[in-house]
């Protein structure tokens, strides 16, 4: 969230794509260290699944902005 709001505030339409894939990158780290805390059992695996479908599900929002965005700018 904080990758999109600080590419929200960039000066340019490219700045804020390229925020918007940090963004996406840290929803793949997100996963990584779910896997971690499932493994070292902090958490169990049904918070592990539900946590990683909300991953997911935002890494295919913001693919999806992204695609409109670079559409919208063609």
């Amino acid at each position: 969230m904080s990758n999109i709001a600080e590419g929200f505030e960039s000066q340019t339409h490219k700045q804020f794509v390229r925020y918007l894939y940090i963004a996406k990158a840290s929803s793949g780290e997100v996963r990584s260290q779910l896997y971690i805390c499932r493994d070292l059992h902090y958490i169990s695996e049904e918070t592990f699944l539900a946590l990683s479908k909300q991953a997911t599900n935002c890494s295919r929002l913001i693919s999806g902005f992204i695609r409109y965005l670079e559409t919208q700018s063609k």
